[in-house]
């Protein structure tokens, strides 16, 4: 295995994969490219789909100008091959997908002594390379499995990506490629293995979740007379506000009572979502989503 020009695979590059490779390939191999993504380690990417059409709408999509850093193709069968031919393998399936795939005839020696960056909540990197390790006859140097949950933002390079704290240090140069890697869609969190299923619902289900009360706050403008675009329109610049202040260090609770004034439009919205008890259905909704990825994980 070289590490000079490492080539990166994508086993399942569908919307995760596909967001990730995408940032990737905008932040180092286009026309305006940072210092940071200058000094990229990694130069080559194949992008394996299960399906043609899904593989011709992937590479539809990459610029002209990225191309000649990616092969895209398509597999039915496990693509035991592509992984023989990476140095470094990312797993993009669906994380139910896991022993069918990782079981597969082959993938335990494609797989011997690589890098390999697991997307999968709810699948641990102890139990991936348990399978990998299961797979088959006699003896193989494990692989190095890394767990990384970015979200959806990774498309447009504003992801937060959790990385999971390896058990044991992992050798630098890899340690580099991941970082790299993530780094160039948006910033990373290490967190220990404890905390992984809870900081995957948190960057991804909750994004989610969050759609649901801005949707209903459109309906409400549209309601009352406001078109749905205008309202998105002023909905976003909110929103961008809110982050700043968030950011800055201002506490929910704080910035809630700093605009609410007696008798006024904010505290009769506070307190009708209040009688609805939302707040508690938002914390409802985390704690579910976690404990189901602590199912998953057993």
């Amino acid at each position: 295995m070289s590490y000079s020009e490492p080539t990166v695979a994508f086993i399942g590059c569908g919307n995760m994969g596909g967001a990730i490779l995408h940032g990737v390939l905008d932040a180092a191999f286009s026309g305006q490219v940072s210092e940071s993504a200058k000094s990229r380690p990694v130069s080559k990417f194949i992008a394996c789909t299960k399906t043609a059409s899904s593989a011709e709408r992937l590479k539809a999509s990459i610029p002209a100008e990225q191309q000649p850093h990616v092969q895209v193709i398509s597999s039915q069968a496990v693509p035991v091959g592509v992984m023989q031919s990476a140095d470094i393998v990312v797993l993009g399936f669906k994380p139910f997908m896991a022993e069918d795939v990782l079981r597969s005839e082959g993938v335990k020696d494609a797989l011997a002594g690589k890098l390999v960056i697991s997307l999968l909540a709810g699948q641990t990197p102890q139990n991936l390379t348990r399978i990998i390790r299961e797979s088959g006859p006699g003896v193989a140097s494990d692989p190095i499995v890394v767990k990384a949950i970015p979200n959806m933002g990774a498309q447009f390079r504003q992801s937060i990506t959790i990385i999971e704290t390896p058990e044991e240090p992992i050798p630098a140069h890899m340690t580099e490629v991941v970082e790299w890697m993530f780094k160039q869609v948006g910033e990373i969190k290490y967190l220990p293995q404890s905390q992984m299923d809870l900081g995957s619902v948190l960057v991804g289900a909750a994004l989610a979740a969050m759609t649901v009360p801005i949707e209903g706050i459109l309906d409400g403008c549209v309601a009352e007379g406001l078109k749905r675009s205008d309202a998105m329109e002023m909905m976003l610049g909110g929103l961008r506000g809110l982050s700043a202040a968030l950011e800055s260090g201002i506490h929910p609770a704080v910035l809630r009572e700093s605009i609410s004034s007696p008798r006024g439009c904010t505290i009769q919205a506070l307190l009708t979502l209040e009688k609805a008890g939302s707040r508690a259905d938002y914390a409802e909704a985390i704690i579910k989503g976690t404990q189901h990825l602590k199912k998953a994980d057993k």
